[in-house]
């Protein structure tokens, strides 16, 4: 996850960012990315957000 920023509350701002304006889902952003899905929903999951799939953003 080097690419992408290290501070999970900005992680948070920059992911639902990508999520709302570019990607239909989580995955196809961490396959885009080359990012680890369980990885990233650990990190931010850690200031107690979760990816909600019908609302496609970490909430």
């Amino acid at each position: 996850m080097a690419a992408i920023p290290n501070d999970p509350i900005i992680l948070l701002s920059y992911i639902n960012t990508k999520l709302r304006d570019k990607y239909k889902n989580l995955g196809e952003l961490c396959a885009d990315l080359e990012l680890q899905q369980s990885e990233l929903t650990e990190k931010l999951s850690s200031i107690d957000y979760a990816y909600n799939e019908e609302l496609n953003r970490f909430v």
